[in-house]
């Protein structure tokens, strides 16, 4: 009798704990309907280029908006940037890749703008342009296979897309990702922020480690200086579409904490 006691108070200890462990992974996450993500796309591509981060994002109550940046000056995509910020209703966390770094830190002046998130991008500070944040670098390789038309927009060779853009794609994706992609007129590596909104704004970093665009050393550099929240991801340049997740995380974390901070 007392051997079945035993066993039956060993039994109810375990469904005990397996129900606070089923309760506990069922919490509910912070709800974040009322929050608006505005995406913003880098040199080279398009809003498509967010296609695998969007749903992830969506999932979690977050209104998403991607920009169609006309990638033809600063002032051009900052304007556009803009104009997706104003639509929206409430706070609005601002992320930009790669280019798109300089077009957040321009654009992101805005009251509504609670939280910057760069991935894999530049950060430029006051007055700087990326010509001032790469100034003594070497130049990178895929900077010989840049084509550029009679207008001086260029576009990466498919070499350049397959080896340094997007490597850890597969040959399908790439062909998608060469297919698609936004001619950048090349004066942009020129025009200058007027004052960085990281000087202003709680920002987030997402680091690639296997970028071959954007050095993953000078990266960090720039995310250090803004006192960025920083994630590290095993990537190459295009994380958003080879890690989404991770990506996808970094953001919902922003607009978490925006959502916090707004209280």
């Amino acid at each position: 009798m007392l051997g079945m006691t035993k066993r039956l108070l060993l039994s109810a200890a375990v469904l005990a704990g397996l129900s606070g462990a089923v309760a506990a992974h069922a919490a509910p996450k912070q709800d974040l309907k009322g929050t608006n993500v505005v995406l913003v796309h880098g040199a080279f591509a398009d809003g498509s280029s967010w296609s695998r981060v969007i749903p992830l994002l969506e999932a979690r109550g977050l209104h998403v908006v991607a920009v169609q940046n006309p990638l033809s000056s600063l002032a051009d995509d900052t304007a556009a940037t803009r104009r997706a910020v104003d639509a929206q209703t409430g706070p609005v966390v601002l992320v930009g890749h790669s280019w798109a770094g300089v077009v957040i830190s321009e654009a992101g002046n805005d009251a509504k703008v609670k939280s910057l998130v760069y991935v894999a991008a530049f950060a430029p500070d006051d007055g700087q342009s990326i010509a001032d944040v790469t100034q003594g670098l070497p130049a990178p390789a895929w900077a010989g296979e840049l084509r550029k038309d009679a207008a001086g927009f260029t576009t990466l060779s498919d070499r350049a897309i397959a080896q340094d853009f997007a490597p850890d794609l597969s040959p399908a994706q790439q062909r998608v990702v060469a297919a698609t992609q936004g001619p950048w007129y090349g004066g942009c590596i020129s025009e200058k922020v007027t004052r960085a909104a990281w000087h202003a704004k709680p920002s987030s970093f997402v680091v690639t480690t296997q970028d071959r665009m954007i050095d993953p050393k000078l990266q960090d550099a720039m995310a250090k200086r803004s006192g960025a929240t920083v994630t590290h991801v095993r990537a190459s340049h295009v994380a958003m579409l080879s890690q989404p997740k991770a990506v996808a995380d970094a953001i919902i974390a922003a607009a978490e904490r925006a959502q916090h901070d707004a209280r």
